[in-house]
């Protein structure tokens, strides 16, 4: 089975973003990151009768992928996550499965694994790491103490399992939703990076 898009998903302090960027440029893949959502979320004042209609849906989604491909600067936009309305979350999920079906694309953006699970081209991987191991890398990035590295760890959980039930009627996070899981506590980032192009590269 040949693997053309790569979803590589993770909790806050695991270590994925790195991850994502080194297989991107092993594999000569485009890396796909918040980008996804950033982009969406700067028509976020769109109308809903635009989302609504799927050819003029087809037609923004359009010109937020020639965005990517121009290589354009990503609004700043914060803030988006659970509270995204639902025709915003129609164009986000349209963005990730037209960007996977152009292939070549390392995907490092709200769940994609989840809305790509049925395609055969998608290596699905999760990164993950202890809570121990997550709390420290947090601290040391935000630079903050322990007990608030350990307040943001526990904040960005919640924000992301209640964005997985809602966007996607997943009530739990499972190993199963991945063909890929790798824990960082020990394994580093060219490591991990490294087992992923091997899977990519030589699929089973």
């Amino acid at each position: 089975m040949a693997y053309n898009v790569v979803c590589i998903s993770s909790a806050d302090g695991a270590g994925a973003e790195e991850i994502a960027r080194l297989v991107a440029d092993a594999l000569a893949f485009r890396l796909i990151n918040e980008d996804v959502v950033a982009r969406a979320a700067s028509e976020a004042n769109i109308d809903e009768e635009v989302v609504a209609d799927v050819e003029r849906r087809k037609s923004l989604v359009s010109r937020l992928l020639e965005g990517f491909a121009t290589g354009a600067p990503a609004p700043d936009v914060v803030g988006l996550g659970q509270h995204a309305s639902d025709g915003l979350r129609q164009v986000i999920r349209s963005v990730i499965e037209e960007t996977a079906a152009s292939g070549d694309v390392v995907l490092f953006a709200h769940a994609a694994s989840f809305a790509l699970a049925a395609r055969e081209n998608v290596l699905r991987v999760h990164v993950t790491a202890s809570d121990t191991t997550r709390q420290g890398r947090l601290a040391t990035e935000r630079g903050v103490d322990e007990h608030e590295a350990a307040r943001l760890m526990k904040q960005s959980d919640a924000g992301r399992a209640d964005y997985i039930r809602r966007f996607y009627g997943v009530s739990a996070e499972q190993p199963t939703h991945y063909d890929l899981v790798v824990n960082t506590d020990k394994l580093t980032a060219q490591g991990v990076s490294a087992l992923i192009v091997d899977a990519v590269k030589n699929p089973v």
